[in-house]
């Protein structure tokens, strides 16, 4: 008999920090290596070193390149890891571009915070650095979609296409003979930009996100409210401010705009994309055509129809120009990156409106503006909201209730255990409620650092 342990070190109880360690006598896994978003206390953890020793560790697989789900991997090279880190060319491209980003904007803000005083440390230090990211970059390995990668003689793995983002995939992890299936972030089944996700027909342990599986995206004519917010803009003569995820939401909007724009729903209002990373990640669909559905000379005129924010001295143009217009920024939970410039300058002011699009985790400042803060902690500042502010949940790359239900509807066998991760505790609780209805399986919600024994 063979003991399989499981350790929850991340998105346990929460929506963030993706981080699932598989360790027995053979093998030693790391699913994701994610940083901790949202509230402080999590937040709190990514300053931690891990409960586990990573320099024990073989491999890290990466379902996809969202902070989330590998930011934390220049902390795990620094306490030892010297293993390889396996994901798709998309995806390590995502992460690569993502860790760089994630490094600058730390160095900034901690330079930022030392310079202003703002901070309560002193001095105020980077989570890690872009020497950091450079070390973690050389232990990248590709793998290709579909195709079975030997781990150990008694482990191998295959990443499938899952449709969260470009390159994103699910896991089937094959040890002793049984199957542990790791869903990532599942897409969704309709999607402006990638295909529908591919779906598990076997699985003996199954982990599962739950971002959504307390709701249904609603039924929302998104062309048509884009367009009514675009000639409100218009009117107003302001700004409407889209906070997005640099890593297919932004080009999705993208593509969405210059849809509308072709169709003649739309005037030819500027459009500023200022998000250097959203940037970099255009070059990643032109450099994989055959992980999405743009055709090279859709991705070209889509390009050309936008005005590409490349410093921030242009970000303070942009903010000065006194045309109606509509600036995409970074990043999509107001967390960080170059939309906290825009809200802090225009937000105080009626003719500006912010649309949030996608999940907003807790105690972020998406979520804060979504439950209708009157005002922002920015920089160490409290910034006046008087910007209207409005969500479209169906923007989500993140499947709902249904989706998931559907996606893991395939599985021919009745799973072990299925364990549900990545999301807030209400939404685990009433996913796990509709699983059991849906098809009677064992499910758990484990909790955060929570060690699971499992007997092969």
């Amino acid at each position: 008999m063979k003991t399989v342990q499981v350790h929850f070190l991340g998105a346990s109880g929460t929506v963030t920090g993706s981080k699932f360690y598989l360790y027995s006598e053979d093998i030693k896994v790391l699913v994701d290596c994610g940083l901790f978003q949202g509230v402080k206390e999590l937040r709190q953890q990514n300053w931690k070193p891990l409960p586990v020793d990573p320099s024990e560790m073989d491999y890290v697989l990466l379902t996809h390149g969202h902070l989330d789900h590998c930011g934390y991997l220049p902390l795990l090279v620094r306490q030892g890891f010297k293993g390889k880190i396996l994901g798709t060319a998309p995806t390590l491209e995502i992460a690569r571009i993502i860790l760089e980003d994630s490094a600058k904007i730390q160095e900034e803000e901690a330079k930022k915070a030392n310079e202003e005083a703002y901070s309560k440390h002193d001095p105020a230090l980077p989570l890690y650095t872009k020497t950091d990211v450079g070390l973690t970059l050389k232990l990248f390995e590709q793998v290709d979609e579909g195709e079975p990668i030997d781990l150990s003689d008694q482990c191998s793995v295959r990443f499938l296409y899952n449709g969260h983002i470009i390159g994103s995939c699910y896991l089937e992890l094959s040890l002793y003979g049984k199957l542990f299936v790791f869903s990532g972030d599942v897409g969704r089944q309709e999607d402006p930009l990638l295909n529908p996700p591919k779906k598990p027909e076997w699985a003996d342990y199954l982990f599962v996100e739950s971002t959504y599986g307390d709701r249904l995206h609603p039924e929302e004519d998104v062309e048509g409210i884009l367009t009514d917010l675009i000639e409100q803009t218009l009117y107003q003569k302001g700004t409407l401010i889209i906070p997005s995820f640099a890593v297919e939401r932004l080009q999705s909007l993208m593509y969405q705009l210059w849809t509308l724009y072709q169709k003649n729903r739309i005037p030819n209002i500027p459009i500023f994309v200022d998000s250097p990373m959203g940037n970099n990640v255009l070059e990643v669909f032109r450099q994989f055509p055959e992980w999405h559905k743009l055709s090279s000379s859709e991705y070209r005129n889509m390009y050309r129809h936008i005005n590409v924010v490349s410093s921030y001295a242009e970000t303070w143009e942009t903010i000065d120009d006194p045309r109606p217009k509509i600036v995409i920024a970074g990043s999509g939970m107001v967390t960080g990156g170059r939309v906290l410039t825009y809200i802090k300058q225009l937000a105080d002011k009626e003719s500006t409106t912010i649309l949030l699009v996608g999940f907003q985790a807790e105690e972020t400042r998406g979520r804060k503006l979504l439950e209708g803060a009157t005002e922002l902690k920015i920089y160490g500042n409290y910034i006046p909201i008087k910007a209207k502010v409005h969500h479209l949940e169906s923007l989500s790359a993140h499947a709902d209730q249904s989706e998931l239900l559907a996606w893991m509807g395939s599985i021919k066998n009745v799973p072990e255990k299925v364990f549900l991760v990545h999301g807030e505790a209400s939404a685990m609780t009433i996913y796990k409620d509709r699983i059991h209805q849906a098809y009677g399986w064992d499910c758990h919600i484990p909790k955060l650092h929570e060690m699971v024994e499992i007997m092969l």
